[in-house]
C-alpha cells in the first residue's frame, strides 16, 4: 500500500472520487440557494446570510408551493369579500355623535395653532408618555434586575418623548397677529 501512495502526483484542485450514491445531487435542494431579502447567494454550508444576516430558509418543496398558492387564493377570495364589504356601506348616511367632530385632525390642528408636523411631533410624544406609564403595568417585577429593567424603558419612552416635544416645539410655527 506504501508504493501506490508514493507514485501519485498531488492534485488538490480535483475533487475526491466518490461512490455513485454519494455524487449524485438530491434533485430537491434542502435549503434555499439565494437570500429571500437581499438575493445574495448564501455560502457553501452557510445558515445565514453573509450580506444581511437573514436566516437561511429551507427549499420550498412543489406541494408546499401548491398548498402556498391555495393560501394565497383564500386570503386575496377573503381580502375582497371585506372590500366589497366596506364599499357597501353607506358612509354618507351614517350618522355620528356632535362631539366626533372636535376630533378631526384639522379641526385639532386649528385650535392648538400648530403646523401639521408640530401636531404629529406632539401626539408622537404623548404616545410616548402613555407607552412610558404602560410599562409598569405590563411588565411583571418579579427581582431587582426585572425592576431595574422596567425603569430602563421607562426612561428610554420619556426620553423618546422628550425628543418628540422638542421636535414638535422647533417645529411649531411663530406666532403671526
Amino acid at each position: 500500500m506504501a508504493e501506490v501512495a508514493q507514485g501519485t502526483q498531488e492534485e488538490f484542485w480535483r475533487p475526491p472520487t466518490l461512490s455513485e450514491e454519494v455524487a449524485v445531487r438530491d434533485p430537491h435542494p434542502t435549503m434555499a440557494e439565494a437570500c429571500p431579502r437581499c438575493g445574495t447567494e448564501f455560502l457553501l454550508g452557510s445558515k445565514f446570510c453573509h450580506s444581511c444576516g437573514g436566516r437561511r430558509p429551507a427549499a420550498i418543496s412543489s406541494s408546499a408551493r401548491a398548498d402556498a398558492a391555495a393560501l394565497a387564493g383564500l386570503w386575496e377570495r377573503a381580502i375582497d369579500r371585506i372590500q366589497a364589504g366596506i364599499a357597501g356601506v353607506p358612509w354618507n348616511k351614517a350618522k355620528f355623535p356632535s362631539w366626533m367632530r372636535h376630533l378631526h385632525f384639522h379641526e385639532i390642528k386649528s385650535r392648538l395653532g400648530l403646523s401639521t408636523a408640530s401636531l404629529i411631533a406632539f401626539v408622537i410624544g404623548l404616545s410616548c408618555v402613555a407607552g412610558a406609564l404602560l410599562v409598569g403595568p405590563l411588565y411583571s417585577v418579579k427581582t431587582w434586575i426585572d425592576f431595574q429593567a422596567v425603569q430602563y424603558y421607562r426612561a428610554e419612552w420619556l426620553l423618546a418623548a422628550t425628543a418628540s416635544f422638542v421636535a414638535g416645539i422647533l417645529l411649531k410655527r411663530p406666532f403671526q397677529d
